[in-house]
């Protein structure tokens, strides 16, 4: 068979996958599950991304992780942009076909949850929205077992002499000042360190903005916690070090 545009990207498949499930079916319900899929995608492809951040690194490859660290910042501003057109759904048109998802909910995406993991921010306790032996589960611990983005950071940069003592955050904190100081190039990877923990911090304000514009103070769908749970995330840096040696700079 010919390749063609929709057999390359399975056009057909990824257009039967829209399946609402309200009767009658209400005309929103569409732009939720799109918007979601999209969402699943993009969260694809930022683990593919950190996935070569961290290779970068482990490569010494500074030019790399910087071009790897400047798509994924634009990734997550599209992330936080297409929340513009969720928003055009009214807390009532949702209402219409809420009661729909029965048990579904955000707290159940295995790749939001294993992109925090990999970017750093790892709470245990997250496992409980995913069954025992499920395979999302195991996605997960394994996660939780591997080395964080920072960490492959930390290691590039002994690799390249800079000193970074690990006995206190006061000790590494200095090193990193150094490497701000000494090394312009370094510098240029930590600036975009800081913009993809900005992205994220923004994506999560966003988000709960948007879940408490939509239901207040309901709780989440699937007995989820709704935003007083989500509000404890904001401002939850992935990268504390570097914030916290800035006002150095």
């Amino acid at each position: 068979m010919e390749l063609t545009y929709a057999t390359y990207l399975g056009v057909d498949d990824l257009l039967a996958l829209q399946r609402p499930r309200s009767e009658p079916e209400q005309h929103d319900e569409m732009l939720f599950i799109v918007i979601h899929q999209v969402y699943e995608l993009w969260f694809k492809l930022l683990l593919h991304e950190t996935g070569k951040l961290n290779r970068d690194l482990d490569s010494r490859e500074l030019w790399g992780a910087v071009s790897t660290l400047q798509r994924m910042r634009h990734v997550l501003k599209t992330l936080v942009g297409q929340l513009d057109v969720l928003e055009t759904m009214t807390p009532m048109s949702f209402a219409a076909f809420r009661d729909r998802l029965d048990t579904a909910s955000g707290f159940q995406s295995v790749q939001f949850r294993e992109l925090e993991f990999a970017l750093g921010y790892k709470r245990p306790e997250m496992l409980k929205y995913h069954p025992k032996g499920s395979e999302g589960r195991a996605r997960l611990e394994r996660r939780l077992q591997e080395p964080a983005v920072m960490e492959h950071v930390y290691g590039f940069l002994r690799s390249l002499g800079v000193d970074l003592p690990g006995d206190s955050p006061e000790a590494l904190q200095d090193g990193l000042y150094r490497a701000y100081r000494d090394r312009r190039d370094l510098a240029v990877l930590l600036e975009l360190l800081i913009d993809l923990d900005e992205g994220m911090q923004e994506w999560r304000y966003r988000h709960v903005k948007l879940v408490e514009r939509t239901i207040g103070n309901k709780r989440g769908t699937g007995g989820s916690l709704g935003v007083e749970f989500l509000k404890a995330s904001l401002f939850q840096p992935l990268f504390p070090d570097l914030w916290a040696m800035r006002h150095r700079l």
